[in-house]
C-alpha cells in the first residue's frame, strides 16, 4: 500500500515539473506588444523575464491576497475604473455643464493614475534590476498586457530620448477604458482612456527622468477604429497634436494637466491676492483723496468770516473727514468688502469723539453688545455718516459748554440691531424749525440702511433710536 502510495506521489511530482516547465517556458516572439523590428530583442528579452514574474501569480482568498513575486496587487472591476466612475461624477456634479463634470472625473482619473504608474514602475525597475532607460521603457507595455489594461503597439515615428525631443506615438489594442464603454453600447463624445494616459506618462516619466504628457487622439468608444496616443513633454504635445492635422478632430482633445486642480487653485490664489492688493490701494487712495478734499476745504474755510457758513464748511469737512476713516477701517482688514461690526463700530465712536475735540467735562458712556457680524461697505458708509452727525450735533449743541454725557448704546435683539446715541442736553427747542442739512442727511441715511427711526426729544437730552438689521 505504501508502494503504490509512493509511487503515485513521484508520479504527481513529475506531472507537476513538467506542467511548471511547460509553463516557464520562454518566447522564441514578442507576443504581448508590437514593436518595430529593431526593438524586438530588447522587447523578447524583457518579456521573458516579466513572464516569469507574473507566473508567481498566487490567489490566497483565505488571506485576501493576490500576491506576483512577493508584491501584492488588488484586482476591481473595470467598470467601476472607467465608465461607472465617469457616471458617478457627472451625477453628482449635475448642477454644471456637462464638459466641466467629464473634466472632473478625467482629471482625477488621470492624475491618481500618473501616480500609480510612476510609483509601479519604480518598484519594477528595482525589483527586475532594470537601469537603462530604454529598458525601464520598454517594460511598461509588457507589464501593462500581463496587469489587463491593454496590448500596446508602438509606432516606429517613436523618438524616445531623455530630453526635450522625447516622443511616442503608440495605440493601445484592447484597451479596457474603451472596452468598458463598448460593452454598455454606449458612445463617448471624447477620448476616455485617462488611465491609460496617466499610467503609460507616469511610468515613462520614471523611466525617463524627465515630465511627460499622453493625449488620446482617437479612442474606440467615440466609434473610432483604435485608441491611438501620443506622449511627449507638456511644452511639446501642442505640437505635435497639431502635425496631425485634420486626421484628428482637435477640438475633442483635452491635453491633462497633471493635479490640474492645484494648478488651478495655485492661479485662483494669485488672482486673488493681486485684487486684494488694488481693492487695498482703492481703499488707500479713496482716504488720501477725501483727506485732500478736506484740507481743501479747511483753506477754503480759513478765508470765510460769517459764522453760519464756517460752521456749514466745518460739518461738511467733519462728513468727508469720516468717509475717509471708514475707508479707512477697510484698509487695514484683510476682508475689504466687509468689516467687523464690532470693532467697526467701537473704532469710529471713539474716532468720532476725538474729532469733535472732547471737554474736560464731557462724560462719554458707550455699550456695544452685539453677536458677531459683518458688516459691508454699502451700510458701513452711510452708518458712519449717520453717527457722524449725530456726534456732531450733540458736541455743537447739547454739549455745548462741554458738561453733560454723551451716550451711545448698540445691541441685539430678537433679530434686529438697535441703536440709542444722544446727549442729555437740553433737546431741541419747540417753535419753528429751520431747514438743517444735518437732519435731513440722517432721514436719508437711515432709508439707505432700511433703518427704523425715533426721536426721543425732552428737556432730558435728544437721542435717536434707530432699529435696523444687516
Amino acid at each position: 500500500m505504501k508502494t503504490e502510495i509512493g509511487k503515485r506521489i513521484r508520479e504527481l511530482e513529475m506531472e507537476l515539473a513538467r506542467l511548471k516547465e511547460q509553463q516557464l517556458s520562454l518566447n522564441d516572439t514578442v507576443e504581448t506588444v508590437i514593436v518595430p523590428e529593431p526593438m524586438e530583442p530588447m522587447f523578447l528579452n524583457l518579456e521573458n523575464r516579466i513572464k516569469q514574474y507574473f507566473n508567481d501569480l498566487n490567489f490566497d482568498p483565505v488571506s485576501g491576497e493576490i500576491t506576483a513575486f512577493g508584491q501584492r496587487y488588488v484586482l476591481m472591476r473595470s467598470d467601476s475604473l472607467s465608465h461607472d466612475f465617469v457616471d458617478f461624477v457627472r451625477e453628482k456634479y449635475h448642477d454644471v455643464p456637462e464638459s466641466e463634470a467629464l473634466s472632473i472625473a478625467h482629471n482625477f482619473l488621470y492624475d491618481s493614475s500618473k501616480v500609480i504608474g510612476r510609483k509601479d514602475a519604480k518598484n519594477f525597475h528595482e525589483k527586475l534590476e532594470l537601469n537603462e532607460a530604454i529598458d525601464r521603457l520598454a517594460a511598461g507595455p509588457i507589464h501593462f498586457a500581463f496587469t489587463g489594461w491593454a496590448n500596446v503597439e508602438i509606432s516606429k515615428e517613436s523618438y524616445p530620448v531623455p530630453d526635450e525631443n522625447f516622443v511616442l506615438h503608440f495605440t493601445h489594442h484592447n484597451s479596457f477604458e474603451a472596452h468598458t464603454w463598448k460593452s454598455k453600447k454606449t458612445l463617448s463624445e471624447v477620448p476616455v482612456c485617462k488611465m491609460n494616459c496617466g499610467y503609460s506618462a507616469g511610468w515613462c516619466e520614471e523611466s525617463f527622468g524627465i515630465p511627460l504628457t499622453t493625449v488620446e487622439l482617437t479612442c474606440e468608444a467615440m466609434g473610432n477604429d483604435t485608441c491611438s496616443f501620443i506622449m511627449a513633454p507638456p511644452d511639446k504635445i501642442q505640437h505635435y497634436i497639431d502635425q496631425m492635422g485634420d486626421t484628428v478632430d482637435q477640438e475633442k482633445i483635452e491635453i491633462p494637466i497633471f493635479f490640474k486642480r492645484q494648478e488651478v487653485e495655485r492661479e485662483l490664489r494669485s488672482s486673488i491676492e493681486q485684487k486684494e492688493v488694488l481693492i487695498k490701494e482703492i481703499h488707500h487712495r479713496v482716504k488720501n483723496n477725501l483727506q485732500v478734499i478736506s484740507s481743501l476745504l479747511r483753506l477754503q474755510m480759513d478765508s470765510i468770516e460769517r459764522t453760519d457758513l464756517r460752521d456749514e464748511f466745518e460739518s461738511t469737512i467733519n462728513r468727508v473727514t469720516t468717509m475717509a476713516l471708514v475707508h479707512e477701517l477697510m484698509y487695514q482688514r484683510k476682508d475689504f468688502d466687509k468689516v467687523d461690526f464690532n470693532s467697526y463700530m467701537n473704532e469710529l465712536i471713539v474716532s468720532l469723539v476725538q474729532l469733535n475735540k472732547i471737554h474736560k467735562d464731557t462724560q462719554i458712556e458707550v455699550s456695544i453688545d452685539i453677536p458677531e457680524a459683518d458688516l459691508d461697505l454699502e451700510k458701513s458708509i452711510p452708518l458712519g455718516l449717520i453717527l457722524n452727525e449725530i456726534t456732531c450735533n450733540a458736541f455743537k449743541h447739547g454739549l455745548k459748554n462741554g458738561k453733560g454725557i454723551f451716550t451711545c448704546h448698540l445691541y441685539y435683539e430678537n433679530g434686529d440691531y438697535l441703536l440709542r446715541i444722544g446727549d442729555n442736553g437740553s433737546g431741541i427747542k419747540r417753535g419753528p424749525k429751520k431747514n438743517s442739512l444735518g437732519l435731513a442727511l440722517i432721514d436719508i441715511l437711515c432709508e439707505q440702511i432700511e433703518a427704523k427711526k425715533e426721536v426721543e426729544n425732552s428737556e432730558k437730552g435728544l437721542y435717536y433710536v434707530l432699529k435696523f438689521s444687516l
